[in-house]
């Protein structure tokens, strides 16, 4: 469903991907992603999206923020707000989802593809609106977790559904786990979208 002379632009909700590709049991490989897409398309631009914990002296996906920068993806970050829930759970919250939608909008005019890698119901109005627009939508996320991290309303709505554990192959590395690799470090995971 990509044409080769089509401007395409990626929009990565860098919390959703994670855990989608963690409960398939693989991890991304950045730099095979954006080849695969330059692939499919004249990319113009691969957005990343992520909430970062500012106050901690180390953040464990700022090498992964870093690397991204450096390599092809524009960044686009927010400090993540720390709360203590009614029982006492440290939670992190670091929702995304107006960034991703605002920049959506704003590059429209500029492509004929948009490709969003994320499963959240809420960009339904944002895949609606731009297919309005004339913009082509997939979506890139996964039925085959359990449970499936594409709310259903998302996969009717866009033009082609991608699913992530068809992309494996292509662009994914094996876990940590899986390389023998203890105490994975804190990562996507805990930026809890709500």
């Amino acid at each position: 469903m990509f044409y080769r002379d089509e401007k395409l632009a990626l929009f990565i909700d860098g919390s959703n991907l994670y855990t989608a590709a963690k409960s398939l049991g693989f991890d991304i490989d950045f730099k095979l992603l954006r080849t695969e897409f330059m692939r499919r398309g004249k990319m113009l631009r691969a957005f990343y999206y992520t909430a970062l914990l500012e106050n901690d002296e180390y953040s464990p996906i700022r090498p992964l923020v870093d690397w991204l920068n450096y390599n092809g993806f524009t960044m686009v970050t927010k400090p993540a707000k720390e709360f203590t829930d009614s029982m006492g759970r440290r939670k992190i919250k670091g929702n995304m989802d107006i960034e991703l939608a605002v920049d959506a909008m704003e590059l429209a005019p500029h492509v004929d593809h948009i490709v969003i890698f994320s499963g959240d119901g809420d960009f339904c109005p944002l895949v609606s609106s731009l297919q309005r627009k004339g913009v082509r939508v997939s979506v890139v996320s996964t039925i085959r977790s359990q449970p499936p991290m594409i709310a259903d309303e998302l996969r009717r709505q866009c033009d082609n559904f991608i699913e992530l554990d068809e992309l494996r192959n292509v662009i994914g590395r094996p876990t940590r786990e899986a390389q023998g690799e203890a105490n994975v470090p804190v990562s996507e995971s805990e930026l809890a979208d709500e």
